[in-house]
């Protein structure tokens, strides 16, 4: 496979340059299979310095990808988040590597058995634009934990981070143990097509698919982080105006533009009119300008633009009630922004109700009881995100029961992504595998059980021919 590639891209200079790289790590892996914890240590201590000394040059790159990305929230969603991985994951890295001792049965006796816990060699990275450089460097600091070669292919959407954080890259580590890929799709299509000894894609479901198609032409184990429709179940007696503040959190972030945004809202029946005027007041409480805010961020280019136009010309051409939230009343033509819009009354057979819808529109949807709202999620792809607001644990212990989904938030929304401790990752249509906490670092390494028999052998007495003893053995200490 990978000789197909290099002969159906042998013009281009940067799937070139991307195999030279590959050759190169597999090669420099060969040569140091297992670093130690220091040589590790030393590794993720370089990132720090580099996010903090280009942290504005980080801010202006994404801004300029967006047309206008909110500056605090790049330092929160990327930085500041990609920074408290790294703390946690320094922290932890020596206990994740100790071999873990485990318990031998009886017809391994006497012996003893441990796990350990060896480097892959090579992981791909495959980033997508929402978060290019999180999506970029947590799962890069992990692998690096984990003792691997890193290659990153970064989104054609976002190219002045993609040439940022190569530069970068570049000037912090070796070409053989860290490199960043630029280019467009036919890079990432040739950059899934390498024998990666693991491969990580972040981005839509259907190219998750083309993904893990090619990663299989060479068994190549995949992490596939693919978002979905994450479903937000307001409960009957939770304050409206704090589920408002608290859904504002994970919708209004990036505009919406995040894998495990709130992508529709089930309200109690009774209470719809009052979620629509609080989640009205939010909006303009946060908002009470948008087309020149800069806190109010764009949508990434006009092909996303005209994706989610799209989907409110087909809702309210098949009967969608749409409101739009847009305070000063402003004119958007001409602009690559979006008002904050709900969209009622939705059936099944729109665009909205189908795909993810990864910008600043929201679903309502009207639902009679509990069980309902769970049946209604069950009968749709498993998201990647469910979001539950209710402060009676036994309503919360029967959403968790009764639903699957990669993680759960209970009374707030996106947040659980952040906490390094646990794992992320979808189920599904959202995607499958996990990374973050100790998860992540078993993601990117092999598992390797080990078994020490010592001097004395005791499987000498069940060797043939078998005897009349043995059976006796068997019977009485094994099959009791």
């Amino acid at each position: 496979m990978v000789a197909e590639v290099k002969e159906l891209h042998s013009n281009s200079p940067e799937i070139q340059r991307m195999q030279r790289i590959f050759d190169v790590q597999k090669a420099a892996f060969r040569q140091q299979p297992y670093p130690s914890a220091e040589q590790r240590t030393e590794l993720l201590g370089r990132i720090k310095p580099m996010l903090i000394n280009n942290k504005d040059a980080i801010v202006d790159a994404i801004n300029r990808d967006f047309s206008n990305r909110a500056a605090d929230e790049t330092r929160l969603a990327e930085l500041v988040i990609t920074l408290e991985g790294l703390k946690y994951s320094m922290k932890k890295l020596r206990k994740w590597m100790k071999p873990q001792k485990r318990k031998v049965g009886a017809l391994q006796w006497p012996g003893k058995t441990w796990v350990e816990y060896q480097p892959l060699g090579v992981v791909g990275i495959m980033v997508p634009w929402n978060y290019p450089i999180q999506l970029a460097v947590v799962p890069m600091l992990t692998a690096l934990a984990a003792g691997n070669r890193v290659m990153i292919k970064m989104s054609e959407a976002t190219s002045e981070t993609g040439a940022l954080l190569e530069k970068i890259i570049g000037e912090t580590f070796s070409e053989d143990q860290v490199a960043v890929v630029n280019g467009e799709v036919d890079v990432a299509q040739a950059f899934s097509h390498l024998p990666f000894d693991h491969l990580l894609f972040t981005g839509s479901t259907a190219v998750g698919k083309h993904v893990m198609r090619a990663a299989a032409a060479n068994l190549t184990p995949v992490t596939l982080e693919l978002g979905g429709k994450s479903p937000c179940i307001i409960g009957q007696d939770f304050p409206m105006k704090d589920a408002a503040e608290r859904i504002a959190f994970g919708k209004c972030l990036n505009s919406g533009q995040t894998c495990v945004a709130p992508d529709y809202i089930l309200c109690p029946e009774n209470r719809v009119q009052e979620f629509v005027d609080a989640w009205s007041n939010q909006v303009k409480q946060s908002y009470p300008t948008m087309v020149n805010n800069p806190d109010y961020t764009a949508i990434v280019n006009e092909r996303q633009h005209s994706r989610l136009s799209g989907y409110l010309s087909d809702a309210r051409d098949k009967g969608a009630q749409v409101v739009e939230i847009n305070p000063a009343n402003e004119d958007f033509s001409g602009s690559q922004k979006i008002p904050h819009t709900m969209v009622l009354n939705v059936s099944d057979d729109m665009q909205i109700a189908q795909d993810e819808i990864f910008g600043p529109l929201m679903i309502v949807v009207p639902y009679k009881s509990l069980d309902d709202a769970i049946a209604y999620v069950n009968e749709r792809p498993r998201p990647l995100a469910l979001y539950y607001f209710d402060w009676n644990q036994a309503n919360c212990d029967k959403i968790l029961k009764h639903t699957h989904s990669g993680g759960v938030c209970l009374n707030d929304t996106i947040s659980h992504v952040g906490v390094d401790d646990i794992p992320f990752g979808g189920i599904g249509a959202s995607g499958m595998g996990a990374y973050h906490g100790p998860e992540g670092f078993i993601t990117f390494s092999k598992t390797k059980g080990i078994y020490k028999k010592g001097k004395m052998n005791a499987t000498k007495y069940i060797l043939p021919p078998y005897n009349r003893g043995m059976h006796k053995l068997i019977d009485k200490y094994m099959l009791k």
